[in-house]
């Protein structure tokens, strides 16, 4: 039997998940990190923790999965998160997070700089706190001894391939969410480096994500007993590789991850300007070039995790839509608008918080938890309006992640967006996405078709009703007039 091995470095955990050449899961194994906090909106994390879940992680999964018979690794995780090393491979400072937004004050300047340059223009819409270009640039103005140190800088999972492999590199998707590629023709910009002042010599080479990086060091092959020609892929965003194994990139059809942050993506042949969300370039062997438009809700499963173990104290999520009568969803006059930690898509607002709308004495618990979950819906619609997903489009919407396996939240979703709503088998997340990758690229037997054919599965189908739809849709035309009010509130 042979394994592959898929790395997934996470906000707040890194996950291994380890598969057989029939693309079963043979093995799992994870271990948590905390980021940093050093100030408020600052969000930091030193790689070594990373590399010590890691190592730790490898430790747990090999008590069961014999390491000789690792023939591929691929790797994954957060985006935009950036690392600076020096020359000799170190990293200089702590990694500035995705969820970074230190950089607030200065995004505004930055989008009409931007804004100016006739070629790049686009990307004006896309740069953001937390974007490789802003945290770049903040470090060159507020930290320049750090800043003339970088050698190099990483995005994400680039950092673990490098260290596993000791080859720098990124993948199609890490350069084009940063704001520093032109995603016209998949390089890095020019007029942007130029702009920002950056060092040409500072940037990895972007590869396909099924490219192999290198072959396993020989610390890592005699720590863990791999064999000496192990492959490590180039690897790739944890967007992409949900995508892939949830089939959005072989069927062609959106996906919603409901997790920390809510990700709606879908395939398309053309990028499209016009309207909102991320194009995320993506490729496997840097000859073919897809596009995933990406969008986000950044208060989904952190919403939910905030109202019930922060608020309720309650560790159990599902028991707090037990008994909701499904028939009644939608009658209740609560709302909640689910920005806890601002927006990125939708307004590209960083300062948007959250609220209850219409509370009154007779407003019962289970009522608040489920406004919770109406809200994110809401906020769901309202960022596949704006993304410009057709009703078509919309008709094939599979949902995957955390949130997913709540019944009652998936037919919320349903009644909300008016579009039948499939539940996917669970365990289609990022990490076995890549390990998928490395099994296609670490034998020349096996086809990522095949494999996505045999692996996707649907678990249960929910179907909007029209009763319920009517009072969501008039409900969701109140949620659209709570932006405007809160801006009227909080305006200086």
């Amino acid at each position: 039997m042979k394994y592959y091995i898929g790395i997934d470095i996470g906000t707040s955990s890194v996950k291994l998940t380890c598969i057989d050449e029939n693309a079963k899961v043979a093995g799992e194994s994870s271990r948590e990190y905390k980021i940093e906090e050093p100030k408020s909106g600052w969000k930091e994390i030193d790689p070594e923790k990373w590399i010590k879940g890691m190592e730790e992680a490898f430790a747990e999964l090999f008590e069961t999965i014999d390491s000789k018979k690792v023939e591929a690794i691929g790797v994954t995780g957060q985006m935009h998160t950036v690392i600076f090393v020096d020359r000799e491979g170190k990293s200089i400072r702590p990694a500035l997070m995705w969820n970074d937004t230190r950089t607030a004050n200065l995004i505004p300047k930055l989008r009409k700089k931007i804004q100016m340059i006739n070629e790049v223009s686009y990307i004006s819409n896309i740069i953001s706190t937390g974007s490789p270009a802003a945290n770049l640039f903040w470090l060159s103005q507020y930290e320049e001894e750090n800043f003339a140190k970088i050698h190099k800088f990483l995005i994400g999972p680039d950092y673990i391939a490098y260290r596993l492999t000791g080859k720098i590199q990124t993948d199609y998707c890490e350069a084009s969410t940063s704001s520093l590629c032109d995603l016209k023709t998949g390089t890095w910009s020019e007029e942007i480096r130029r702009l920002f002042k950056f060092p040409r010599d500072i940037y990895p080479e972007i590869k396909g994500t099924c490219e192999v990086c290198g072959i396993v060091t020989k610390q890592w092959q005699e720590k863990f007993h791999f064999k000496q020609d192990v492959k490590v892929l180039t690897g790739t965003g944890d967007n992409p590789a949900a995508a892939i194994a949830t089939g959005c990139f072989a069927k062609g059809y959106p996906v919603l991850s409901l997790g920390t942050s809510g990700v709606l993506m879908y395939p398309k042949k053309k990028i499209n300007f016009e309207v909102k969300g991320k194009n995320i370039l993506f490729s496997m062997d840097r000859k073919d070039v897809l596009i995933l438009v990406q969008g986000v809700v950044q208060s989904t499963g952190s919403s939910l995790a905030w109202w019930v173990k922060n608020t309720l104290q309650a560790d159990d999520f599902m028991e707090e839509t037990t008994g909701v009568d499904l028939k009644h969803l939608g009658e209740n006059e609560l709302m909640f608008y689910p920005h806890l930690v601002g927006d990125k898509t939708i307004y590209q607002d960083p300062e948007l918080r959250g609220s209850f709308v219409g509370i009154g004495t007779d407003t019962t618990r289970k009522e608040m938890t489920i406004a919770v979950m109406e809200g994110i819906a809401f906020a769901v619609k309202q960022l596949v309006s704006v993304m410009g997903v057709s009703k078509e489009e919309l008709a094939r919407l599979k949902v995957t992640g955390g949130g997913s396996k709540n019944e009652v939240w998936m037919q919320i979703l349903a009644d909300v967006l008016n579009t039948k709503v499939e539940q996917l088998e669970s365990g289609a997340g990022a990490g076995y996405g890549i390990a998928l990758c490395a099994a296609a690229a670490g034998d020349e037997n096996l086809s990522m078709n095949d494999l996505i054919e045999q692996t996707v599965s649907i678990k249960n189908t929910f179907i909007p009703r029209q009763y319920n739809r009517e009072l969501y849709e008039q409900k969701y035309q109140k949620y659209l007039r709570v932006y405007d009010a809160l801006k009227h509130i909080y305006q200086e």
